[in-house]
């Protein structure tokens, strides 16, 4: 187990590989483990890579406050500055990908290329507050999937829905099936301010996103809950390329980690061209996810 000091917490971190740095950002009661069943192996080929749980989760530290993405973006400064990287290849995931693009509009130098898998949005958050917003539907349906009734009152009651879920079993990837570790996830949601500061939009505004060059790949599945950020990021985003991933959710890491590491890959070692081209990918063959691809027409690269 690798810890570093970073303003002050104790951060643990993987890293793997040789070459150019990609760092790559969990989601919202994640860890650093979810890249490291399939992704983090595949791009270590040619990439260092190096992943890290953030505050609060997995093994790094949890303060009582601080989770806002302007707070995990200055974080993750802090994590360059300690391991002595200077431009990077980032990767963001849910909140991790919010996360990611919040630095990307602090500290556009340091960002060589941007990877957003399935961004929440937390600037859209009063659009998430909606009691028709899609996602919530989504929740308790896949609650439903395995026995747990949510009551009509709280079917947008987002905290309540948290720590309900913790009681499912995983839906993705190779520990399908099997119990959450409960404890230390309840610990975050209902003794910090990660719910408060979840919903905090400071700095990461629509004007600023719209305003950003740095080149980004914008990756969704075609089910998630999260299209409204899909469809606003594919519009706001002058230097990107986009894709949704057929039979995707929201988990794309666990559900297409093959897919995702070619199109990363190709976007990676590929210049990003401008223009106002975002296409859906081709469906998918479910024997060999690794074929998918789409021709964007903000450069004549394939991602």
């Amino acid at each position: 187990m690798s810890i570093v000091s970073v303003n002050g917490l104790d951060i643990h971190y993987w890293r793997i590989g040789h070459g150019p740095d990609v760092v790559m950002l969990h989601g919202l009661l994640g860890n650093l483990a979810v890249w490291h069943l399939k992704i983090a192996p595949m791009l270590q080929r040619e990439f260092r890579v190096t992943t890290y749980d953030q505050r609060g989760h997995g093994f790094s530290q949890m303060p009582a406050t601080g989770y806002s993405t302007r707070d995990m973006a200055l974080e993750l400064e802090g994590l360059l500055e300690a391991l002595e990287m200077e431009r990077v290849y980032l990767v963001g995931h849910s909140y991790g990908a919010d996360i990611a693009l919040h630095f990307a509009l602090l500290r556009p130098q340091r960002v060589q290329k941007l990877v957003l898998l399935d961004a929440g949005g937390v600037w859209l958050v009063d659009e998430r507050k909606r009691p028709d917003w899609e996602g919530w539907d989504y929740w308790t349906r896949k609650l439903n999937e395995v026995g747990i009734e949510v009551p009509s009152e709280r079917r947008t009651d987002f905290r309540y829905l948290l720590n309900l879920s913790l009681n499912t079993p995983k839906f993705y990837g190779p520990a399908k099936g099997l119990p959450r570790k409960r404890e230390p996830l309840l610990r975050l949601i209902n003794t910090t301010t990660l719910i408060e500061d979840y919903e905090i939009v400071d700095g990461i505004t629509p004007e600023k996103i719209r305003a950003l060059e740095v080149p980004s790949l914008v990756i969704y599945g075609e089910n998630s809950h999260f299209l409204g950020t899909y469809r606003f990021l594919q519009e706001a985003l002058r230097n990107s390329q986009s894709l949704l991933v057929p039979g995707g959710e929201h988990f794309g890491p666990l559900e297409h980690p093959e897919l995702l590491v070619e199109h990363m890959h190709s976007f990676f070692l590929a210049g990003a061209g401008r223009g106002d081209g975002h296409e859906e990918a081709p469906p998918v063959d479910e024997g060999n996810q690794g074929t998918a691809g789409t021709e964007g027409t903000q450069g004549t690269e394939r991602i």
